[in-house]
């Protein structure tokens, strides 16, 4: 039994909303933590970045699926003008497609009259290899939405766990820093499993990515705060 990996915008909404709610989160709490010594006032502001950003990122997800679905329609009914009113370009442009995989004009124009015998068949295929563009699930945008705000929401909660649970701010700090650096080791390593590539590549990559966006938001962060 041969086995694809075939959930690719699922995995990349999660990675979006995962990948900010690891670094953001974390980068505002450490910053907060030279600024004040409550962790009460952290925990509060890392809530509400939290709530912010996952509104935000979820809206962002949602426009641009939307976008997507807009422009393949609008595409689509180009294609669809053009098999009727461009005959001669669009079978030009056929002969072009297999070209690049090696085949011939003989070879090709038998799947060309095939295809001109079922026009909606003629525009999918356009759609896919000429456009390289994929028809959207009709709850992609929703789901889609959803997926990366919910992401974000459980990894902004595994930075900020530790001044929810720990009152000095500097040990919060510290278990924080150690927790986010696991989290990503994980969820890399598992990115890379579900993906389809090497696990601990992707465990590596992630960690130094997701380490490196932090400590440059926490620099940023401590160089802007109040003493």
């Amino acid at each position: 039994m041969e086995r694809h990996f075939a959930s690719g915008n699922l995995v990349r909404d999660i990675v979006i909303g995962m990948a900010d709610g690891l670094t953001v989160p974390f980068a505002l709490a450490a910053g907060l933590t030279g600024a004040v010594s409550q962790t009460r006032l952290i925990v509060l502001a890392g809530s509400a970045e939290i709530a912010a950003g996952s509104i935000a990122m979820g809206l962002g997800g949602y426009l641009a699926a939307k976008g997507d679905a807009t422009h393949y329609e609008s595409e689509r009914q180009r294609e669809e003008r053009e098999i009727v009113e461009r005959v001669q370009d669009e079978e030009r442009e056929i002969y072009e497609i297999f070209s690049t995989y090696g085949v011939s004009q003989e070879e090709s124009t038998p799947v060309l009259n095939a295809l001109k015998r079922k026009p909606q068949a003629w525009v999918d295929f356009m759609m896919r290899f000429e456009l390289g563009l994929e028809k959207q699930q009709p709850q992609r945008a929703r789901n889609s939405a959803a997926t990366i705000a919910a992401s974000y929401i459980v990894g902004g909660l595994i930075p900020l766990a530790p001044y929810i649970f720990l009152h000095n701010v500097y040990s919060a700090l510290t278990w924080s820093v150690l927790i986010t650096i696991v989290a990503l080791a994980v969820f890399g390593f598992i990115k890379g499993r579900v993906a389809g590539i090497s696990p601990l590549r992707s465990a590596i990559q992630t960690t130094l990515t997701g380490s490196l966006a932090a400590a440059a938001a926490f620099g940023l962060a401590r160089l802007f705060s109040v003493e």
